[in-house]
């Protein structure tokens, strides 16, 4: 019977080994068939029924970062939604998605309540919903996503003044105060509130709905974009990088190696990546 055990841990150990090294070390099927002495349908099968490790959790106090990212489009579309601690950098849990709704973020919210972690502060991407789903903490609306917002409504060179005095305003985000931003914005819709002729065209019904768009959507955001600020103590990320480039970015480029897989293969590297990520 001991020997049976030993025989499977030792079975399942080296099932680990050629995933890790098909995944992280970017091995062809043929590179490890020659390295094992085996045939590629062998090869094959060890990584097909490779289960990752299930995440081990450590309960504590947590500044959390939120995101989620995407791997296709139209009908194979398919995602993850991430939450991560910015104080230790760790990944804490995640759930696959096809759609990015408030239904998902409040169903880890509770899983992750229930874990025993303790949410000092979140810092999300702008998603409608979720300051009232986090009302309880402080709340950090993404600096970066706030930015490309007013880019998609503006255009990165705005051809009127309007949204070049916008584009202004918005280009000290990062360096300003909430009062001397609060007041650049109030003072920009004073002087453009009557904006209704196109200057180009000069056709009166001109009504100007995206830039009127790009202004509505800061202010709604105004109260979320200086909580890092207005909580220094906490050391509160003011984007949420941390998971877009920190974590999302290099993930992809190890999966995206290995073109042509499944989709199932596909989300196990990503529970094998995130469940075993934390940066040093």
């Amino acid at each position: 019977m001991t020997y049976v055990i030993r025989k499977l841990n030792a079975s399942s150990k080296l099932q680990e080994i050629i995933f890790k090294e098909y995944f992280y070390r970017r091995q062809t099927y043929q590179d490890l068939a020659y390295r094992y002495s085996k045939s590629i349908v062998w090869i094959k099968y060890q990584i097909d029924t490779y289960i990752p490790a299930p995440k081990k959790h450590k309960h504590r106090e947590i500044n959390l970062v939120c995101d989620a990212t995407f791997y296709a489009k139209r009908k194979d579309k398919i995602g993850t939604l991430v939450f991560k601690d910015t104080k230790e950098k760790e990944v804490l849990i995640w759930k696959h998605i096809q759609s990015e709704t408030v239904k998902e973020y409040k169903d880890l919210k509770q899983q992750l309540e229930k874990l025993g972690y303790i949410i000092k502060s979140v810092t999300f991407d702008g998603k409608r919903g979720l300051p009232k789903l986090f009302k309880d903490y402080p709340v950090q609306m993404c600096h970066f996503h706030q930015k490309k917002i007013i880019q998609r409504y503006i255009t990165k060179y705005p051809r009127l003044q309007a949204g070049k005095d916008l584009k202004k305003v918005m280009y000290n985000l990062t360096t300003t105060t909430e009062s001397r931003f609060t007041k650049k914005s109030d003072e920009w819709y004073k002087i453009y509130e009557d904006l209704t002729v196109n200057p180009v065209t000069g056709e009166c019904f001109y009504k100007h709905q995206k830039l009127r768009a790009a202004y509505r959507s800061l202010r709604a955001n105004l109260p979320y974009l200086f909580t890092y600020k207005n909580h220094k103590n906490l050391s509160i990320a003011n984007t949420t990088n941390n998971l877009d480039g920190g974590t999302f970015s290099p993930m992809k480029k190890k999966i995206n190696v290995h073109s042509g897989m499944s989709k199932r293969l596909r989300l196990k590297m990503v529970d094998e990546y995130l469940g075993n990520y934390k940066k040093k």
